[in-house]
């Protein structure tokens, strides 16, 4: 027996040290590979990680174009073929867009709760510090791309977008992307990398739905966060510049604009618009744009207050309260069908031009000729092919069905809104405000049709120049963003009317900053999530208020001699996460900060005072003996102003800071 052992142990021996060829050679090569990993991660292993991320998300934007594209072709081609049978076309109408509607609730509502709604609201409270458990995790991912691509198949039926549910989608993926980060390079998981790779996720979202990096990351950070740092924006803007590129180049290769490639142009706007720019605009008409601000502005606070009091509804009213809780795909399914009867082309749909896309609608409003010339011409008239005719009713004039598409769709998009399903809302505000200003514009052609100058040359009033600021500036004032502004510039590829559209963007959101919180704040007030609420008063009386005017005096604070009596008393009174340490109960001096978590473990490993005798766990101990205790890191004084307080919890994304005058704790923040 041992001598077989010794033979195994040889041919062990042998086996590991057997000859390969070219040892040398390997040698070199497996150096020359070390130096490449050694250059390569120089730079920071970050940038790799956030190309990764531009690139992956431009692919899944592109690939979900190309389904929600085809599937509604599909929708198209059976209300097409099917005849004239009024019930027969009702039936296609309707039941397709309710079918998925019911299917994106229902599947992604089974997966996990958070997959409803935009997602920014929860994306914002996390930027701020608090912790909202599972929001990012990745078995939400694949929820929310199903649920959004059968809600945007679901086209303008219901009239919902992509830009806020694939700004979660990237945020799940820059976690999931950090997590990978951590196991490669063998570090510990980072807090402060992990904000970096969510506020690039945030660029990247809105950049690959758009194809513009530098409006992606500009909006993002307008949106989401108060406090922006200068390598949080290289960070984002390279992530996002990658995503735009990306996306713009499967767009090439797409086989709507494959010709338009091979013949020079490579790269083609998102919504594309052929605006004359030799004479864009008069410069006296700059003051009809600030009108056209000034009516966006008003329309937004509108809106905005029937939305939120829309959602507050939908959850008081015990029928629809109900729904939600037990049945959402049944009350997605109700105000579906609604939704999709009124668009019925046959019926009221056809004033609203129903039958168009979400990005034929865009397209059209944005088309360069104005639409009461052609109107008026017969040839025009005759000419098949062109999108404008949907908005031309032989019974309606366009400026009829113009207006009637915004009274309809006002009311229609509030109620879409409280839909419990993944959906965007900014794309459906971004073309509503598109039809505001291209019916302001139709109405001053109408007015001016030589132009604002009688005489000299001619120059026509371009109402697609106002239908581009009209865009901006309604969902700029609605989501409190100015960025809107070089959004509705990159996506088109026009910039001459760029300063009267920044003009209607500052005069319009002007008006709903004074008024009305942004779409996502009220989206944060009405789920009462954890979020720190903008100081709205700018009046020198406000500087004046002290911290000591608004802590919280009642603070359940431990000494380092208390035991399991005391701890347990603190831990029955409160449900804090963290508990302030003093020195003695004579002497508040504050010295630190205890876990809950630590205070819980300190009871389970210690006994009762009063317990039976028998099986001891551990001695009696305290507090300072048996707990780590954490140091303070800011505290503030009594003195300390509202406003200083305020952008240090901002700027630190702070969730309580104690108060102490001459180091005794009096409160807390």
């Amino acid at each position: 027996e041992k001598e077989e052992e010794e033979e195994e142990e040889e041919r062990v021996l042998v086996s590991e040290h057997s000859w390969r060829p070219c040892p040398t050679a390997r040698r070199r090569l497996r150096g020359c590979l070390e130096w490449v990993k050694r250059q390569l991660f120089r730079v920071g292993e970050d940038w790799y990680f956030l190309f990764i991320l531009g690139v992956l998300m431009a692919t899944i934007s592109f690939t979900m174009d190309i389904i929600v594209a085809r599937l509604y072709a599909a929708h198209t081609w059976l209300y097409r073929e099917i005849g004239d049978i009024g019930v027969l076309k009702y039936l296609s109408w309707t039941l397709y867009p309710t079918a998925l509607a019911a299917f994106s609730t229902g599947f992604s509502q089974s997966i996990t709760p958070h997959s409803g709604g935009s997602g920014i609201p929860e994306l914002k409270t996390i930027l701020m510090g608090v912790v909202l458990e599972d929001y990012l995790a990745i078995q939400n991912f694949g929820a929310k791309v199903v649920g959004l691509t059968c809600t945007l198949v679901c086209g303008s039926t219901v009239f919902l977008g992509k830009v806020g549910p694939y700004v979660h989608i990237s945020a799940m993926a820059a976690a999931y992307l950090g997590k990978m980060r951590t196991t490669v390079t063998r570090e510990y998981e980072n807090k402060f990398k992990q904000h970096e790779m969510l506020v690039a996720a945030q660029a990247v979202g809105v950049a690959t739905v758009f194809g513009a990096p530098i409006s992606g990351v500009l909006f993002s950070i307008e949106v989401m966060s108060p406090h922006f740092a200068v390598r949080d924006y290289w960070r984002g803007f390279f992530a996002a510049t990658c995503g735009a590129f990306m996306f713009r180049l499967l767009a090439v290769f797409n086989s709507e604009q494959g010709k338009a490639a091979w013949a020079g142009e490579t790269i083609a706007a998102v919504f594309k618009s052929d605006l004359k720019i030799d004479f864009p605009f008069d410069l006296l008409e700059t003051f009809f744009f600030v009108i056209l601000g000034t009516i966006c502005g008003i329309v937004a606070c509108a809106y905005l207050f029937c939305q939120r009091w829309m959602m507050v509804a939908v959850k008081k009213n015990w029928l629809t309260a109900k729904l939600l809780a037990t049945d959402k795909p049944v009350y997605t399914v109700l105000v579906v069908l609604l939704l999709a009867s009124v668009t019925f082309p046959p019926g009221l749909g056809q004033f609203m031009a129903s039958r168009l896309t979400m990005k034929e609608y865009l397209v059209s409003l944005f088309d360069n000729r104005t639409w009461g010339e052609l109107a008026l011409n017969a040839s025009g008239v005759a000419k098949p092919g062109g999108l404008w005719q949907e908005w031309d009713h032989p019974s309606a004039t366009i400026y009829g069905t113009l207006t009637f598409f915004l009274l309809m769709k006002f009311w229609m998009l509030i109620l879409a809104t409280t839909l419990p399903m993944p959906a965007g809302y900014f794309m459906p505000i971004f073309i509503y405000g598109a039809a505001i200003g291209r019916l302001v514009g139709e109405v001053v052609a109408l007015l001016f049709p030589r132009g604002l100058h009688s005489e000299g040359p001619p120059r026509p009033i371009i109402p697609a120049g106002y239908a581009l600021a009209g865009a901006a500036a309604f969902s700029g004032s609605v989501t409190h963003a100015v960025s809107t502004a070089l959004l509705v510039c990159e996506a088109t590829g026009h910039l001459g009317h760029v300063l009267p559209t920044v003009l209607a963007v500052l005069v319009a959101n002007a008006i709903a900053q004074k008024n009305q919180p942004s779409f996502y704040d009220a989206g944060i007030i009405v789920k009462k999530l954890p979020y720190l609420p903008p100081i709205r008063s700018r009046h020198i009386a406000s500087y004046r208020v002290v911290v000591e005017e608004f802590m919280e005096r009642r603070v359940v604070a431990l000494a380092k001699g208390d035991g399991f009596q005391e701890v347990l008393v603190a831990l029955d009174a409160s449900a804090d996460t963290e508990y302030p340490v003093v020195e003695s109960t004579g002497s508040p001096v504050l010295v630190g900060t205890v876990s809950r978590s630590q205070l819980l473990t300190f009871l389970q490993s210690h006994e009762h005072p009063q317990a039976p005798q028998g099986e001891k766990v551990a001695a009696v101990g305290t507090l300072g003996d048996d707990c780590a205790i954490e140091p303070i890191m800011l505290q503030f004084s009594p003195w300390t102003s509202l406003h200083q307080a305020y952008h240090l919890f901002q700027l630190l994304k702070l969730q309580r800071v104690f108060v102490t005058r001459s180091g005794e704790l009096v409160g807390a923040v």
